[in-house]
């Protein structure tokens, strides 16, 4: 056993397909979400422990801190919102929203999961998620990329505060093919124009974010810390039209 990594949005797109690619590498799971059922039979495909609840629910840390009695390898906070629209149609209960899922929900993640992950033998691991909107600014995403900016912020300074002994990191994609981003991808040409924005001209898969997330978990990457990773087909830093 390589060690129990406890993942928020263990049922999501990219919280799944982390749960499966470290199940097939050895690791014990806890997952967290509030889908049931979706939660319930993944658990059940991985043998991985779990706990039915929202991130917005303060108690739930609490309770997910209390059902965990190992120490932990490492903790995925896959949980986020896609939000756009314009500034002014957003309003104050709508920013906060985003930021109590995106960044406050990470924060106490981290918190109530600090005395299992220093229990660790060696150095534990987190993986937060930011996002490309982050480093480029697009029209409508002002809540979101507060929010996941933020989450930058909190990358930083719990990586100087928690080192040597908790590594921690972000991973900033853009678009993927997962449920949160169905909305968007509701049909071919919306999909084929929003691949067209990327150097690499197609969307995420959320395999490739796992295979980041589960290489930040592991030993492989034990002098890695502070870092905000993009995995954006290059659409961050590259421009190769004019």
């Amino acid at each position: 056993m390589a060690g129990t990594v406890l993942i928020y949005g263990g049922a999501g797109g990219i919280g799944s397909a982390t749960a499966r690619l470290l199940a097939e590498r050895g690791y014990g799971l806890h997952l967290v979400g509030r889908n049931e059922e979706k939660l319930a039979e993944l658990a059940g495909e991985l043998a991985a422990d779990y706990t039915v609840g929202d991130v917005t629910d303060e108690g739930l840390f609490g309770r997910v801190a209390d059902a965990i009695d190992t120490p932990l390898a490492g903790l995925v906070y896959a949980v986020g919102t896609i939000n756009l629209r314009s500034l002014a149609r957003f309003s104050a209960e709508d920013m906060l929203a985003d930021f109590r899922v995106n960044a406050l929900g990470a924060a106490l993640a981290v918190q109530s999961a600090l005395p299992r992950l220093k229990k660790a033998e060696g150095s534990a691991a987190v993986v937060l998620f930011s996002s490309v909107a982050t480093v480029q600014g697009f029209t409508f995403h002002a809540s979101v990329g507060m929010a996941k900016g933020a989450v930058n912020g909190l990358t930083l300074s719990l990586a100087a505060e928690l080192a040597p002994k908790v590594r921690v990191n972000s991973i900033a994609p853009s678009l993927t093919h997962t449920p949160l981003a169905a909305g968007l991808l509701s049909n071919e040409r919306m999909v084929a124009s929003l691949a067209e924005l990327h150097p690499l001209p197609r969307l995420g898969r959320p395999e490739e974010i796992a295979a980041l997330a589960a290489f930040l978990l592991s030993p492989d990457a034990d002098w890695i810390t502070g870092q905000i990773i993009s995995v954006d087909g290059g659409r961050s830093s590259l421009r190769i039209k004019s």
